[in-house]
């Protein structure tokens, strides 16, 4: 057996150890701001307002600029690298707002998902190469933890075991680098909602994923402690005939974390994956009420899930400001209160709030 030579020293495995407990402590999760300049124009176009950069900046400084209440819910913020740079009004930078709040700045380093050669369809992650020295620099500009998306989806023939082999390695690879440089990856092997398989399928699914993952974790000698994994909800397809109740995907969801995510891992941040907002609280809710034990936290890592609300009533209106960061805010004070098991959903199904943010084949 080869043996392992030191990756990390204590004091560099302490650290990326605490930056990832401090995300994720509890009534903590994590927005999800890193949507690149493309994602940004599907969102904008949506509401009637041009994809500019100065109209990114005027959105993101609206969610930026909650006040104190935010600081209870949001642990750490996905930045886009456009945003690490912008900053306010008045001139304070982004990076600075956010960590004056304590909440911790995060950045997306992938460069996106390109066609995986001898599958139907599959793809794998590009961003590998150069991926040390933008850590390295971001690092120094105030990033503590990391994002890389790989996707795979449900279908007859997929997930192939070639996909699945070659995307758990390449979030290997990233998390091991990202390590390298003092910033905590966030592993997030997302399998789309397309479909029409039902929960059983789902599970199975997002099991044989989540194995493959962390066995790729561990040949590459990656720290559990600082890492925080961003899966699926075990959810049916969106076309699947049959509706389950939140404690249905609950339990499916927590039996695949069980089986495939070690305890050491310090914090599992779900991601939204097209549900409706409240759809989004509802069945976070209800993970953590399940009856089975759960050695991590369970929180949220949401884009759209935190974010419809407020852009539909902003509409890049500057007299909507105000109010559009009020919406984000109580998103946020749901989730942080889904995240301890203590939501107590309105039962109102009307609204933005539970309209489906379903996107076909969601590319960032």
């Amino acid at each position: 057996m080869a043996h392992q030579y030191p990756a990390l020293s204590a004091e560099q495995k302490q650290e990326l150890q605490e930056i990832a407990q401090q995300i994720v402590s509890p009534g903590k999760g994590i927005l999800a701001a890193d949507e690149s300049v493309g994602s940004m124009a599907k969102r904008l176009n949506q509401i009637g307002v041009e994809n500019t950069e100065e109209n990114r900046r005027l959105y993101r400084q609206l969610l930026f600029s909650a006040d104190d209440r935010i600081n209870s819910c949001i642990g750490g913020v996905i930045f886009f690298h456009e945003t690490m740079y912008q900053s306010a009004d008045d001139g304070t930078s982004f990076v600075k707002m956010i960590k004056d709040k304590g909440i911790l700045v995060g950045i997306k380093v992938d460069k996106g998902v390109v066609p995986l050669a001898g599958t139907n369809g599959e793809t794998t992650t590009q961003g590998l190469d150069g991926l040390s020295e933008r850590c390295a620099q971001y690092k120094k500009d105030g990033a503590d933890f990391a994002k890389w998306r790989c996707v795979l989806k449900i279908s007859e023939t997929t997930p192939s075991q070639l996909a699945i082999m070659e995307n758990a390695n390449v979030l290997a690879r990233y998390a091991s680098i990202c390590q390298q440089n003092g910033i905590v990856p966030i592993v997030e092997p997302e399998i789309l909602p397309d479909g029409d398989h039902d929960l059983k399928r789902s599970q199975y699914v997002t099991e044989k994923v989540l194995a493959a993952v962390y066995k790729a974790l561990s040949d590459h000698h990656v720290y559990l402690e600082g890492t925080l994994l961003k899966p699926n909800m075990v959810t049916p397809g969106h076309a699947c005939p049959i509706k389950y109740s939140p404690e249905e995907i609950a339990m499916a969801t927590v039996t695949a974390l069980r089986r495939n995510v070690p305890p050491a891992v310090s914090g599992v941040t779900f991601l939204s994956g097209g549900q409706s907002e409240e759809e989004a609280s509802i069945n976070l809710n209800a993970i953590n009420k399940c009856p089975l034990g759960r050695p991590w936290p369970l929180t949220f890592s949401y884009g759209r899930a935190l974010q419809a609300s407020a852009l539909n009533t902003w509409r890049g209106q500057r007299d909507n400001e105000a109010a559009a960061t009020e919406e984000f805010v109580k998103r946020a004070e749901v989730n942080s209160l889904a995240s301890l098991g203590k939501y107590e959903a309105s039962g109102d199904g009307s609204g933005v709030a539970a309209q489906s943010l379903y996107v076909a084949n969601h590319a960032y």
